[in-house]
């Protein structure tokens, strides 16, 4: 037996198993699902989050193995990844520097630490780092493919 089929199997138990925990949430109703939650009880809907949780959890690590397996199959390819991954980090490290940090009260009469505040504007000063580098890149390949013609 290959690992295609395997792997098809697999899906399909938990296919199977996500569809009779759906049918269990579905049979119970909203009104009593609602009324055991106010009272603490969420044992119809907790087993398919699990499941949910543990299928995020394996496709997560999946993911990473292949990938890594694939980036130490070649030197080009790692070498690459490094120098992206090092851009990436001197990207969030400009974001860090440029941010500043302010302790802000929250709606709920929590306080922000100035730590946490400085974070926050790090990650959305990268997020829009990111986002022009983006652009100029899709920008500036269209305008080569136009010269190009």
């Amino acid at each position: 037996m290959n690992l295609q089929n395997i792997v098809k199997i697999v899906c399909g138990v938990f296919g199977v198993l996500g569809v009779i925990l759906l049918l269990r949430i579905i049979s119970t109703g909203d009104e009593e699902i609602k009324m055991a939650a106010a009272m603490g009880d969420f044992g119809t809907v907790s087993p398919l989050v699990s499941l949910s949780l543990f299928i995020v959890g394996i496709i997560v690590v999946v993911t990473l193995v292949f990938s890594l397996a694939n980036l130490a199959s070649d030197a080009q390819k790692l070498k690459k990844a490094l120098i992206f991954i090092g851009l990436f980090g001197l990207v969030v490290a400009l974001s860090f520097g440029l941010s500043s940090g302010v302790e802000t009260p929250l709606k709920d009469g929590e306080v922000l630490s100035a730590s946490g505040s400085r974070w926050v504007e790090a990650g959305l000063r990268t997020f829009f780092i990111l986002t022009f580098v983006a652009v100029g890149a899709m920008l500036y390949s269209g305008v080569q493919k136009l010269i190009n013609r």
